[in-house]
């Protein structure tokens, strides 16, 4: 692992402000991590407004306001204000469940910038059930054209899996039909919740076949009326992603307790220390923290990693999904063809099975 100081710092452009692990859908591929944060240690409005601040101060550019479910946060307009008053550019990640009309209005006129809406699905009853909770797709379908219509710019983002990777068409169509401007079709990263649900979630070769092919023909088809974004699942590809844009590089994760994090799933690897914005400010957080320091640069890197052409293309992959697949979080990511656990995700991605969600719910 590097030494505190020893990698160059690069300025972080993100920040995910987790404002509440609280939320009323019990996705079954939820990532936030196995133990939520409760609600009574959740910073106050004041703190975030702080935090924003120093964020600006280090040059981070925008701010994800999510959770769980932002709009469980009473106190969300003040803070969306503070995150604008800070010179932010502001992003409300929201399932729409919780978020009633007058409040999006009010979050309007404190400077909101952007939102992005999760759909489960194109077809109401499919959606709803994977979300479980019913009524969950009218209400998103309602907050939309709410924001379309306060023309605030809007994405709708697409979680992806075997339950609804073939009607990939379908949920565009809803998009462009929502008004949104780009459409990210994300599919399930198996941390947290997800790992648990990974067999009943994992779509089958033929079908990430399929929707690759699908992505190509929509991107032609809708070229200058909406973006749509997409990958290929993790367990399907043949080189490592980027993960965050390298750990510690880009962005930080700020949960709704005040620790920072690297990454959203980065609790998963044990042994890690994490800093409080409680304790110590962001810029403190960013240079010298353990966890930050972790996995900078590439001395931690282990071969085939250390003598690969891209260590600073990829940077090994991602740390937490090492971890979840070998226990070692410096280990290559076995997404990569040339890990020597590479293997392991081919049969990890056969194993599929049928059996009933387990619904998260606080």
């Amino acid at each position: 692992m590097a030494e505190a100081g020893r990698v160059p710092l690069h300025t972080p452009l993100g920040l995910l402000a987790e404002l509440t692990h609280r939320c009323p859908l019990g996705c079954p591929y939820c990532s936030n991590p196995l133990a939520l944060e409760p609600r009574d240690g959740e910073l106050d409005a004041a703190t975030w407004a702080r935090v924003f601040g120093e964020a600006a101060a280090l040059g981070v550019l925008q701010v994800h306001l999510s959770g769980g479910e932002p709009g469980a946060r009473r106190d969300l307009v003040e803070i969306t204000a503070a995150a604008h008053d800070a010179g932010l550019y502001t992003n409300l990640i929201t399932s729409a469940v919780g978020i009633a009309a007058d409040t999006l209005h009010k979050l309007a006129d404190a400077g909101l910038d952007h939102v992005q809406i999760s759909i489960q699905d194109g077809a109401p009853e499919s959606a709803d059930r994977i979300a479980g909770y019913d009524g969950a797709f009218a209400r998103k379908r309602a907050l939309a054209a709410a924001v379309v219509g306060l023309k605030i710019p809007l994405t709708v983002n697409v979680v992806v899996h075997r339950a609804n990777i073939d009607r990939i068409e379908a949920m565009v169509a809803l998009a462009l039909a929502l008004g949104a401007g780009r459409v990210e079709v994300a599919h399930v990263q198996y941390y947290g919740w997800a790992l648990r649900n990974r067999a009943a979630l994992m779509p089958s070769a033929e079908q990430v076949t399929r929707a690759a092919t699908a992505v190509e023909r929509l991107r032609k088809r809708h070229h200058g009326e909406i973006v749509i974004d997409a990958v290929v699942p993790d367990y399907y590809a043949r080189l490592p992603k980027p993960c965050v844009g390298g750990w510690g590089r880009r962005s930080l994760n700020v949960t709704p307790s005040g620790k920072v994090l690297p990454c959203h799933a980065a609790e998963s690897i044990p042994g890690l220390e994490f800093w409080s914005v409680r304790e110590h400010s962001l810029a403190e957080i960013w240079n010298s923290s353990p966890a930050f320091n972790a996995f900078r640069g590439t001395a931690w890197m282990k071969e085939p990693c250390r003598s690969c052409a891209r260590r600073e293309v990829d940077f090994g992959g991602c740390r937490c999904q090492a971890f979840a697949l070998t226990g070692d979080a410096a280990a290559t990511d076995p997404v990569c063809h040339l890990a020597p656990h590479h293997a392991d995700v081919a049969a990890l991605a056969a194993a599929q099975d049928d059996a009933p969600y387990a619904y998260r719910h606080m």
